[in-house]
């Protein structure tokens, strides 16, 4: 029972919409029906006793909600907007292009991996920024991975996958920065430009130069003439510092919209409401011919022929089937209520402002103790699943981060450690722009104590250079 929970729990709704499809046509004994329709009291369960009483009214209160002005034209902009978006979700769950994140996982089709190293591959793919970058260190990668999806893995098999998956096309996937993603543009076995060689010295040794457009210096420094270093920088300018766009990454257009599998509403006296979104979820029930059929033979059971004690079993069995299944629908969306309310309830307060600075350090741990379930549990709960808030759509993953402490004790969000050294880096004189050390200095006068390694470290994944490479001439 506890298995099939946890597989039911793993879906998005969008999943979870042909996982029961599936079920139906398995089992003769589920039927598809109206929730909105009267149903007799003694009716057999269905799958929509886990929405409570706050959930049942979900579709009511989306509506209701436009109700209260006489006019379209009264309605403000952004509760119109919200009606459309859910409107829009549930009878267009994607949009039709998934080619960035499809394409590659059908080259990863083509390599001989095992169950694991395709997980591994998995979530290396969905890491990837618009641009096609990992900004991701193999260590960062193997917590998530144990966190979010309790694969065990090891930073050298990380980095063994992210090869094979630089290996893909467009050639530079996977880079872990501009300078490697044009390196393996180079790398590119069909190559056979014999400026290849030359251009990839260019990139080696003379990257600074490069991006500083200081071509004088390059071909002095590899003694290229004139015409030979016009082939190369030729070949380089073709070269593109942003593959995941060659996929339409870039334009966003290729990336799955995001359906939420909750929606979060504060009301005007600040209450919040969690309800699940049903999308396109039949809503199920034993079918009324096999309760029949099983009150008639049960009725007359010892006096039923061979074929109907076979037809008594039968539908008993189904019936049976059927009612567990719908006892495991109820138990996943309690299940996921309870975890996005106890979510809620730890980062109340980025659920009225949007502001990412109100985000606390939360863990598994954490929710997991005030939802009443197992850390495993949240951790597939959280796993590929969106809720929708006033604001926009944020996976679940966003809630959670790690965690430091500031000068006076307090914990603080890895968000906010993050934001703060951007600010540092935005408001640095470019002329004189900090480095990693003097950055460490800067956030510990803010009360953020985090060690020079780290401040590199995050400095990285949000793709920004070093105080070198930061550097500009001039007033």
């Amino acid at each position: 029972m506890q298995i099939a929970v946890a597989k039911l729990v793993e879906l998005p709704v969008t999943d979870l919409a042909q996982r029961v499809r599936d079920e139906m046509l398995d089992n003769a004994a589920l039927e598809e029906y109206d929730p909105d329709a009267p149903r007799d009291d003694d009716e057999p369960g269905t799958a929509d006793d886990a929405h409570d009483d706050t959930a049942d009214e979900e579709h009511a209160e989306h509506d209701d909600e436009l109700a209260d002005y006489l006019t379209p034209d009264d309605v403000p902009a952004y509760l119109q907007e919200r009606h459309d978006n859910r409107e829009q979700a549930y009878e267009t769950p994607l949009t039709e292009g998934a080619s960035f994140y499809d394409e590659l996982k059908r080259q990863m089709g083509e390599h001989n991996l095992t169950e694991r190293e395709q997980e591994v591959m998995e979530y290396l793919i969905g890491s990837l920024d618009d641009d096609g970058f990992l900004r991701k260190d193999a260590a960062t990668l193997c917590d998530e991975l144990a966190v979010y999806h309790n694969v065990m893995t090891t930073p050298e098999e990380v980095e063994r996958l992210l090869q094979v998956l630089q290996g893909f096309e467009p050639r530079g996937i996977g880079a872990r920065s501009v300078q490697e993603c044009l390196l393996l543009q180079l790398n590119d076995p069909d190559d056979h430009s014999p400026y290849t060689p030359l251009a990839r010295q260019v990139l080696e040794r003379c990257y600074k130069d490069f991006v500083g457009h200081r071509w004088d210096t390059i071909r002095q420094r590899l003694k290229l003439d004139a015409e030979t270093w016009g082939h190369v920088l030729h070949r380089l300018q073709h070269l593109n510092p942003k593959p995941g766009s060659a996929l339409g990454g870039a334009d966003g257009a290729a990336v799955p919209v995001a359906v939420p599998d909750f929606y979060v509403t504060v009301t005007p006296d600040g209450e919040a409401t969690v309800t699940l979104n049903r999308g396109e979820v039949p809503q199920v029930k034993v079918s009324a011919s096999f309760t029949d059929t099983l009150r008639q033979l049960g009725a007359a059971r010892r006096t039923l022929t061979r074929e109907q004690k076979e037809a008594y079993v039968y539908s008993k069995n189904r019936v049976e089937a059927a009612l567990s299944f719908i006892n495991l629908i109820n138990r996943r969306n309690q299940t996921l209520l309870a975890v996005m309310r106890a979510i809620v309830a730890f980062q109340r307060p980025f659920f009225d402002d949007d502001d990412e600075m109100l985000l606390r350090p939360l863990t598994l741990k954490e929710v997991a103790a005030r939802a009443g379930v197992d850390i495993s549990t949240v951790s597939r709960v959280t796993n590929s699943k969106f809720v929708e808030t006033r604001y926009g759509i944020y996976p679940l993953r966003h809630f959670f981060s790690s965690q430091f402490t500031s000068t006076d004790g307090e914990e603080v969000s890895a968000r906010l450690v993050k934001s703060t050294l951007r600010r540092l880096i935005d408001e640095e004189d470019k002329r004189h722009p900090l480095s990693d050390e003097a950055l460490m200095a800067a956030l510990k006068e803010e009360g953020l104590t985090v060690a020079r390694r780290t401040v590199a470290k995050y400095r990285d994944m949000m793709g920004l250079p070093t105080a070198r490479l930061r550097r500009t001439d001039g007033a």
